[in-house]
């Protein structure tokens, strides 16, 4: 256990963390050069597409007579709970940064959580190869985030190989074998997991005491579930079986298990014939959805399929929640939480591509607070179930502490947009020379759409943001309506402030006007709070010319037919329903 080193990669999006650990496998020989393609670590398409990582992917690397465990952590915002799970699993980290843009919002969020684990850090910034690298003063903000020398920091290029050896020296020599004892009762985490239509569920663990062969019976702690370890082994970075897992290794173990909710991330697995002298470990954080969205499949013989492939991608995706609603004009789907707005365009992505089914997602909205007249507080995931106006003696929204970190030359804009969305002002710190950290009070609904590109508009991509969950506040909030034809749409309804209604409701009539096709009849669009309009466009109909046939005679046959179409499209107007089209959802749901 003593050769043993398990550690990850801290580091914020795109500053270098999957090329560091294809370089890492080259080094070491994990991977043949001519197999190794770029963002190796990065399984999903998507991923190696949008130049992110969403999925964690643990590997075993030999070097100098050390095994070296590597978890790959996610650097956006949305995934930080992958990160919390991988420091749970080591006992050190890699604090990467880009030369060319410095520490970001998401660096140091996710340093926190790996000084709260105790963890050791070594850090080093990447790129330096670059001739815009400001090497020096990104070396400096390093140390003033971690208390440490300059010279401590590590100069690297994980593109060209540059210095790369040094970081793998450097976690022989600083971070800590595990701590653990072969001879004790089995005691694994399970950190992440992944289903096999033939092994069951595959659980990826970190074995802290004991050891566990193939084929034993096997027990969750937490679930209080039985299982088998069908199989047992190493990521290298791909399965590789072994005959045996012991105290300071990470690897997995395929369970047999088919049953999605009885192998949890965080439980503790033991051996059966042990579960009665091992307590379970002390999880981490668990993920807690704040944002919510409806997904309805564009065909509905389609709801099925969507409904299995919900269910296989919260098996490793722990932060996903979702249960079965349906709209009028949409049909049956399901209403998922998510941790937040990218979450929920990765996982609408992989549903479209993994499983080939078309979806159309609803606005999402946050989760809301109201305390009713009778006494009770109700806990409000949708628009649809918001109570009547009169009912409501008070409602309550979510806010989290933003961090915008951001170049003082841009410091300008960005306050405009935060004070346009009604933030409020904590403190400003700095960073370095030209680095600054705004730090806001603001609602949940105001960022989960569209803020982070407007942040990144007007600053010109160089900003960077992290936000945490602080409490709910009472806030006089109404449900918005909009009504086609004087039919309520309840897929188009929202919660927003009173005092932004008017403007809001104009917005969105506004936009419909503009998407949704002319019918034979004209549409009066309105925006209305508890039948009140407050808000109205109309489209006017689709017009056919009636006497263009009719050539000379009286102008009273050319009136005759004006009236007629008059009359019919009266009649329309009164029976006549609209059929909102599914491009006119996506359109309107797109902010």
């Amino acid at each position: 256990m003593n050769n043993i080193r398990n550690f990850v990669i801290i580091s914020h999006i795109d500053h270098g963390k999957s090329t560091l650990a294809d370089r890492l496998l080259e080094i070491t020989g994990t991977v043949k050069k001519d197999k190794l393609q770029p963002q190796y670590l990065d399984m999903m398409d998507l991923e190696r597409e949008k130049g992110i990582t969403i999925k964690m992917q643990p590997a075993r690397m030999d070097y100098k007579g050390y095994v070296l465990n590597l978890i790959d952590t996610p650097g956006h915002v949305d995934f930080s709970y992958e990160v919390s799970r991988s420091l749970a699993a080591v006992e050190g980290g890699v604090l990467l940064v880009d030369a060319t843009k410095g520490v970001q919002a998401q660096t140091l969020a996710n340093l926190e959580l790996a000084k709260k684990q105790g963890l050791v850090i070594i850090a080093a910034v990447n790129k330096v190869d670059l001739p815009q690298a400001m090497t020096e003063e990104v070396k400096e903000q390093i140390a003033e985030v971690l208390g440490i020398d300059t010279s401590e920091v590590l100069e690297i290029s994980a593109k060209t190989g540059q210095n790369v050896e040094m970081i793998l020296d450097r976690i022989i020599e600083k971070i800590p074998a595990p701590i653990g004892d072969e001879k004790k009762p089995l005691k694994a985490l399970i950190f992440d997991s992944s289903f096999d239509s033939f092994k069951g569920i595959i659980a990826y663990v970190r074995v802290i005491d004991g050891e566990i062969t193939k084929d034993q019976s096997i027990y969750f702690c937490v679930s209080k579930s039985e299982g088998r370890s069908k199989e047992i082994g190493y990521f290298k970075p791909q399965l590789v079986e072994q005959k045996l897992l012991k105290a300071g290794d990470i690897g997995y173990i395929a369970t047999g298990v088919k049953d999605v909710d009885l192998v949890r991330v965080g439980d503790t697995v033991t051996l059966k014939s042990q579960k009665e002298i091992v307590k379970h470990l002390p999880g981490y954080m668990e993920p807690k959805p704040m944002v919510f969205a409806g997904f309805y499949p564009e065909d509905p013989e389609e709801y099925e399929a969507l409904e299995e492939a919900l269910e296989k991608l919260r098996l490793n995706d722990a932060s996903l929640v979702y249960e079965p609603e349906s709209k009028e004009g949409l049909g049956r789907g399901f209403r998922c939480g998510f941790l937040g707005s990218l979450h929920a365009e990765i996982i609408s992505e992989r549903i479209m591509r993994e499983f080939g089914i078309g979806i159309i997602i609803s606005t999402p909205s946050v989760i809301f607070k109201v305390k009713i007249r009778s006494g009770k507080e109700l806990i409000l995931y949708s628009p649809t179930e918001w109570p009547n106006q009169g009912e409501i003696v008070e409602s309550m929204e979510p806010w989290v502490k933003v961090e915008i970190i951001v170049p003082s030359g841009y410091m300008g804009p960005v306050l405009e947009l935060l004070e346009k969305n009604h933030g409020e002002y904590l403190e400003t710190k700095y960073l370095g020379k030209d680095q600054m950290i705004l730090v806001y009070d603001i609602a949940l609904r105001k960022i989960i759409v569209g803020f982070y590109d407007k942040l990144k508009s007007v600053t010109q991509g160089y900003a960077s943001m992290n936000y945490e969950v602080i409490g709910y506040r009472e806030e006089k909030l109404v449900r918005l309506d909009i009504l086609l034809a004087g039919k309520k749409e309840e897929a188009f309804s929202k919660i927003v402030a009173e005092d932004e209604a008017y403007e809001e409701g104009k917005r969105q009539v506004v936009k419909l006007k503009e998407v949704l096709p002319k019918q034979l009849f004209s549409v009066p669009i309105q925006a209305a709070i508890e039948g009140k309009v407050i808000a109205r466009e109309t489209i006017s109909s689709r017009g056919k010319d009636m006497i263009s046939g009719l050539y000379g005679g009286d102008y009273s046959r050319k009136r005759k037919k004006l009236e007629q179409q008059k009359k019919g499209k009266k009649r329309l107007k009164e029976k006549g329903s609209i059929n909102v089209p599914h491009e006119v959802f996506l359109k309107m749901f797109s902010e």
